[in-house]
């Protein structure tokens, strides 16, 4: 008997693998593009300028970066004066650690302008500055650590390290160490003599700039940034504003440990549900954007190398070839180990890294499930299922009808298990149950008949 199928399908493995190879060609285009803008540093301004450098964001990677890259350009200019314009609420005290060693450590004389708030780890920023100015109203202090939720962390050798690195930057400049224990430390108890106050336990020290001036933890008051620079006796000197590029902008977003991690959900549950559930598309443009979002800024900050993206792109075409290619799981396996090397050497912190990559997998997964679900006629999986009925209507049509079986009685002359052979009408034909044994010289009567096959029972 010859089948007709109207319906052939050709062969879409390939098909799909390179087209999600094309998907991360064109996912990184327009990355590429803000690349190259943050890669043309300005032109460098004469020798003796005054440098004003913001620093005015939550302190994380990004913020770090940028200020290493807008001290590097002062220095390389031989700038007169670096002014730090700080109003930040804190933030990642390792970062804080990272920008603090970097203005220590600058080969230009240094001021932290405090014009809102240096808190938490702002108040560590400013007092590795060689001065510090604040203006009216401003803040410097509240440096006790706490959690994501805000929540005190009172493990004794966080507070007493991160105590000691506060102190020993107000030693720098002969600042009392014990004023900047105490804005660590709520269990410690401080006499202010300059203010006539004592700052008992269960409280954390935040001065204003009135109090810090009496104190000697702000050189100077001015309200502005010019005010600052005629301070340090240099209004005759050029000032260059430093921003953040567009790139290190990004970067200091994609960076944060929550957008991070929402990155990185967004890019497993859309590789995962375009390799499951095909035809989409979205999908896996969607995910490979993530992932390109994720280690752009990354890169920008200056964690991940050339290494750690190529190892990503190598785990992601490792996944592809396991959908198309029998290796016993090898390749996934493989697959999965790049992907997780390179994204946990793309990140400044492993452990965080395998944290926020853990928290993504179990949320993409759930995703994914919901996806596949509500998608599952069109999963990957339904080509090892076969669910296809050989109807007349989907133009699979016989050389003979045998429509004109159905209905008719007959005897088995053969055992059916489940298929075999049955007389009926005084012609022998092939047959089969719906998963029945049928013994040989049974009655049967025909069920249906579905293109090639005749479905009996016994009777």
């Amino acid at each position: 008997m010859i089948l007709i199928d109207p319906h052939r399908k050709r062969n879409v493995g390939w098909t799909r693998l390179f087209r999600l190879m094309l998907l991360f060609i064109l996912a990184g285009i327009p990355l590429l593009s803000v690349w190259n803008e943050s890669a043309h540093a300005a032109e460098t301004p004469s020798e003796g300028s005054v440098y004003v450098i913001p620093v005015q964001q939550t302190v994380q990677t990004g913020l770090a970066s940028f200020l290493d890259r807008a001290l590097s350009e002062a220095e390389e200019a031989k700038a007169s004066l670096v002014v730090l314009d700080i109003d930040t609420p804190g933030g990642s005290l390792t970062s804080a650690e990272e920008i603090g060693g970097r203005i220590r450590n600058a080969n230009v004389p240094t001021i932290a302008f405090v014009s809102g708030k240096a808190a938490s780890a702002g108040a560590y920023i400013a007092l590795n500055a060689g001065d510090i100015a604040m203006a009216p109203g401003t803040t410097i202090g509240a440096a006790m650590i706490v959690d994501l939720s805000g929540n005190a962390v009172e493990n004794p050798k966080l507070v007493s390290f991160w105590s000691e690195q506060m102190a020993a930057a107000a030693e720098l400049n002969g600042r009392d160490p014990a004023i900047a224990v105490k804005m660590v430390d709520p269990n410690r108890v401080l006499e202010l003599k300059e203010l006539g106050e004592t700052n008992g336990k269960g409280q954390i020290l935040s001065l204003s700039a009135e109090k810090a001036f009496k104190v000697g933890y702000a050189d100077s008051l001015a309200k502005t940034v010019e005010e600052v620079i005629a301070w340090k006796g240099l209004s005759d000197r050029a000032v260059v504003d430093l921003n953040p590029s567009f790139a290190e902008r990004v970067s200091a977003f994609v960076t944060s440990p929550g957008i991070a991690t929402l990155l990185l959900i967004i890019g497993i549950a859309g590789i995962a549900i375009e390799m499951l559930v095909p035809g989409f598309g979205i999908p896996g443009f969607t995910g490979l954007v993530a992932f390109g979002l994720y280690f752009f800024g990354q890169s920008i900050a200056g964690f991940a190398g050339m290494e750690a993206i190529i190892l990503f792109v190598i785990g992601i075409g490792l996944l592809i070839a396991e959908m198309f290619v029998p290796s016993f799981g090898i390749l996934g396996i493989l697959g999965i180990a790049a992907l997780i090397f390179g994204i946990t050497m793309g990140a400044y912190d492993t452990g965080n890294a395998l944290q926020s990559l853990g928290i993504a997998v179990l949320i993409a997964a759930i995703l994914v499930v919901v996806f596949a679900y509500v998608f599952r006629r069109r999963g990957i999986w339904n080509r090892f299922i076969l669910r296809e009925q050989l109807t007349a209507d989907k133009g699979y049509v016989p050389q003979l009808s045998r429509v004109k079986w159905i209905g008719q009685e007959g005897i088995s002359i053969s055992v059916l298990r489940p298929s075999g052979i049955a007389e009926i009408a005084g012609e022998r034909i092939d047959v089969i149950t719906s998963g029945e044994y049928v013994d040989k010289g049974k009655p049967i009567r025909v069920l249906s008949v579905d293109g090639t096959r005749i479905l009996v029972k016994e009777i």
